[in-house]
């Protein structure tokens, strides 16, 4: 994170003292500090700029500040802060200019990713001449931070129009007033993307997420480089896979299905299939039944694709995740031919890399597969990591080769 200068004598924000922990876990650069590691904080107003000290009152940097959620301090800087908005405005220029240096053939990518980019609680997404804004803390929602982004965004951007996506339960845990999705800025809320030379429409308030999954876009491409024979898109969404599995310089596929269990997705993955000028099967079902039934009836597949949703949202969920993830995998080996390809995504942040290979690896065994590793993957280069931030590197996206 950028430094900042060193405190002056005097400032007017209020200020946190935190436990040793909580110390501890800033000086390690984790930028987050939970409502339990605060020993020192009286009527700080929401969504507040304040100054973070360690036990001993030596001063740790300026943070934003949350009332309601258990992650009270947001890091904003390890220095001071005397202008927000300006601050917040120099982020996002130094953001787009990030992505112009590592985003290649497409343009529908990540712009800002939160605390990747020292933003914390904001999410911008570029599809092509329209953006989406997510404003997920009490800080970003302030009206001088949000007219500061708008106007970056515009400046730099020169958007036809600028979507806000809200997420009703995010606001609700932070107290913030309820807000509809809408049109911020300008006329446009829908358009047509190019991912690696494939089309797909977007609507900017249809869809999950911003509308689509730009984290596996660079995962598409890669994956297509194998792909061959019949195929099979389990969990397809919008036919991202199973649309580069058709086009794609590279693969090798005789036919191509996408299963969802979700009827608007599946419409608007015909619609993108339309546009590219295919023809596709698109099966409306659930795939973890579907895939069951299949095995069973010893449907064989030359790559299949599994790209659930994330299994284990919170550290409770974590047993049933890997079952889950080991269910699915082992159905998925025993339809693929010998010399087959399985792609295989997770995720879900709390099934760490070394615990989805074990699973994996784990489902081979009962399987009676040997796997040979192709490629290792994680999201899109415009979804950074953070070194010490691991929450900012949730994706998996492995490919095997699946051998008897």
């Amino acid at each position: 994170m950028p430094k900042k200068p060193a405190p002056s004598a005097r400032h007017a924000e209020p200020a946190v003292k935190l436990s040793a922990r909580g110390a501890k876990r800033l000086q390690g650069r984790h930028p987050w500090v939970y409502r339990s590691d605060i020993v020192g904080a009286n009527d700080i107003p929401s969504g507040a700029l304040v100054r973070v000290h360690d036990p001993r009152g030596k001063f740790l940097g300026t943070a934003l500040y949350s009332s309601s959620s258990q992650i009270a301090i947001r890091m904003i800087s390890h220095g001071s802060v005397d202008d927000l908005p300006a601050l917040v405005a120099e982020r996002v220029r130094a953001a787009i200019a990030y992505r112009k240096e590592l985003v290649r053939n497409t343009d529908a990518y990540r712009i800002v990713f939160s605390e990747a980019d020292f933003l914390p609680g904001l999410i911008v997404d570029r599809y092509n001449d329209v953006l989406c804004v997510q404003i997920l803390t009490q800080a970003m929602d302030a009206a001088p931070v949000r007219d500061a982004i708008l106007q970056t965004l515009r400046d730099e951007l020169q958007p036809a129009g600028i979507v806000e996506r809200v997420e009703a339960r995010i606001r609700e845990l932070e107290q913030l007033p309820p807000r509809p999705s809408g049109l911020l800025w300008g006329e446009k809320s829908s358009t047509v993307v190019n991912m690696n030379g494939v089309r797909f429409h977007y609507d900017g308030f249809e869809g999950q997420k911003t509308g689509a999954f730009l984290d596996q876009r660079e995962n598409y491409a890669a994956a297509a480089e194998y792909a061959h024979g019949e195929a099979l898109d389990a969990f397809c969404y919008q036919g991202g896979y199973a649309l580069h599995f058709s086009l794609h310089p590279a693969a090798r596929c005789s036919k191509v299905t996408g299963v969802d269990s979700s009827r608007p997705a599946l419409e608007m993955a015909e619609k993108n299939a339309t546009l590219n000028g295919l023809e596709l099967e698109w099966i409306e079902a659930n795939a973890f039944d579907l895939l069951r039934d299949y095995a069973a009836a010893n449907r064989r597949y030359d790559t299949i694709v599994l790209d659930p949703p994330a299994f284990a949202k919170t550290k409770r969920d974590l047993d049933k995740a890997l079952r889950g993830y080991k269910e699915l995998n082992l159905r998925a080996m025993k339809m693929l031919r010998p010399g087959g390809v399985l792609v295989t995504c997770s995720c879900s942040f709390h099934v760490g890399a070394a615990e989805f290979l074990k699973v994996v690896a784990d489902a081979a065994q009962d399987a009676h597969k040997d796997l040979r590793v192709l490629e290792n993957r994680g999201a899109a280069k415009d979804h950074p990591i953070l070194l010490n931030v691991p929450e900012t590197g949730y994706l998996q996206c492995l490919i095997f080769s699946v051998s008897d």
